[in-house]
């Protein structure tokens, strides 16, 4: 009789049975994987200000806005989480580098701190571009109701660019290129009815203590 009652066709069913649990199983553990990923989506893609600014390697992460020689000036709006257009630069005046912002930090003016990227191409709109900085333009800048507050801009270079590999402190740089980035702030600025003024220009260390404070008024917001 015990033998009786696993028969072949009893035991088919059996084996479809637990082929059947398995492949149940197996669908609930990728349903999970799921929704962890959209999860953690909420903090990435959707909402990239709220990216950790190093990585795991210990490189800086840059959020890219502007491309390199766009005319259109794009912004990151985090009620929408999407990139809109802000503004339209003049003919003949284009973004130098690519433009961006580093996440999870906020500047003075309640922004992200802002980073100038230098790279062998143009990237695109909320590209991740691990970086390394290599100095700070300190400035002071006049809005058009003429309050006055301090709008440094990181300078940084991805640590994939074949071009800027020999960059490590804007002492590397050409101090002509430099000259040109400080004049690009201030015509910017211009056009938009405010007045840009250049305080300092600092090397890497002061980029990082920068950056560092700008985490640690993100934290206390």
């Amino acid at each position: 009789m015990g033998n009786a009652k696993w028969t072949p066709r009893r035991r088919k069913r059996k084996h479809l049975l637990w082929d059947i649990m398995d492949s149940t199983l197996c669908h609930l553990s990728q349903t999970r994987s799921r929704s962890k990923a959209l999860g953690k989506q909420k903090n990435s893609f959707g909402n990239p200000v709220r990216l950790r600014p190093i990585d795991k390697e210990g490189q800086v992460q840059v959020i890219v806005e502007t491309p390199r020689g766009s005319r259109n000036k794009y912004s990151f709006d985090p009620e929408q989480r999407m990139f809109r257009l802000k503004t339209v630069l003049p003919e003949g005046m284009s973004f130098p580098h690519n433009f961006g912002f580093i996440p999870s930090t906020r500047a003075e003016d309640g922004d992200p701190i802002d980073v100038l990227l230098m790279m062998d191409e143009p990237a695109f709109p909320g590209c991740v571009v691990h970086s390394r900085l290599i100095g700070v333009i300190e400035a002071e800048q006049w809005e058009t109701d003429n309050s006055k507050e301090r709008n440094d801009r990181l300078i940084a270079v991805s640590t994939a660019s074949h071009t800027h590999s020999h960059v490590h402190s804007v002492n590397d740089l050409n101090p002509k290129l430099l000259k040109e980035v400080e004049q690009f702030f201030i015509n910017y600025n211009a056009q938009l009815g405010k007045k840009f003024k250049v305080l300092a220009i600092k090397g890497p260390k002061s980029a990082t203590r920068c950056m560092t404070q700008a985490k640690k008024h993100k934290k206390a917001a």
